[in-house]
């Protein structure tokens, strides 16, 4: 059987909930771990750790730290941390509803929920804009080593480290834009996904270029379309060994580097955001060995 979490390189779900939690005040997280670890379904669930609750434990994960705050000119990403991060899937949202609140029940005496995101596949792995997400995902082999860890050390091998955000996007601006003007934004043709030849340097897909790094900075992204209270986004979720793809592109995105800014910004923005460490599985479930 697969030593990592199997949803973290499955195929994306049809519906699904994020949920992020802070230690509860006055609670104790180890009794809530327990009950979350009784229920916890592999074929649906996807589960990471805080480092504010590995403290807790007197736990330390080689890798693991708190999101940074980055800022560049009038682009300011911010962090908003977290204990537990848990994803449930399915493929009809009421049962997703319900598996939400069983985990939201299960934690409840440890944690308070800060965060609950309803989230959707959107015309075969689509972002809203309508642009395809992903299409530069490594497949295969390298997409298990591009995002599960392997080590020597039981509790450590088949983790992961998972970059948590929720942007939230203007789809009138964008829309409002002449289609040329969308491709150059994001560096594809909407029509049919091909890169432009002649994309501007602040193209999303020129800012990302994995390869274009030093070292290369490849990541395995299952984001998510959400919308709720009249507003819609991209849950932004990428998986890696360390958060080092994820920081040297987040800020060349927000021109760092060289002072160019992506043009996704033009229509987007992160307003979460958060680091979490996913814990391998073993034959009876979610492997919590390394801090309990």
């Amino acid at each position: 059987m697969p030593i990592y979490q199997d949803q973290i390189l499955a195929p994306l779900p049809t519906h699904a909930q994020f949920l992020t939690f802070e230690r509860k005040l006055g609670g104790t997280a180890k009794p809530s771990l327990l009950a979350l670890q009784s229920i916890f379904d592999n074929d649906s669930m996807l589960v990471g750790l805080g480092v504010s609750l590995m403290k807790t434990f007197n736990c330390v994960i080689e890798g693991l730290k708190p999101m940074p705050s980055l800022q560049s000119g009038a682009i300011t990403i911010p962090t908003s941390h977290g204990a537990l991060w848990v994803r449930v899937s399915g493929s009809d949202p009421g049962e997703t509803m319900f598996s939400a609140e069983s985990v939201i029940q299960a934690v409840a005496d440890g944690f308070v929920l800060t965060e609950q995101v309803p989230a959707f596949t959107h015309r075969q792995n689509r972002d809203l804009s309508g642009y395809e997400d992903g299409t530069e995902n490594p497949q295969d082999d390298d997409a298990i080593k591009t995002a599960i860890i392997k080590s020597d050390k039981r509790g450590i091998n088949g983790s992961s480290f998972v970059a948590v955000q929720s942007w939230i996007h203007d789809i009138k601006h964008l829309k409002s834009l002449p289609q040329t003007h969308q491709d150059h934004i994001i560096g594809r043709r909407l029509s049919d996904n091909e890169e432009l030849d002649d994309a501007p340097v602040s193209a999303h897909v020129k800012r990302t270029a994995q390869e274009s790094f030093t070292p290369e900075a490849f990541m395995w992204r299952r984001s998510l379309p959400w919308a709720k209270n009249g507003r819609c986004g991209l849950q932004f979720v990428c998986f890696a060994t360390s958060y080092y793809p994820y920081e040297v592109q987040l800020k060349r995105m927000i021109g760092m580097e060289d002072g160019i800014t992506d043009g996704l910004f033009e229509f987007s923005r992160p307003v979460t955001g958060a680091y979490f460490w996913c814990p391998p599985v073993d034959a009876s479930g979610l492997d919590l060995s390394a801090l309990i």
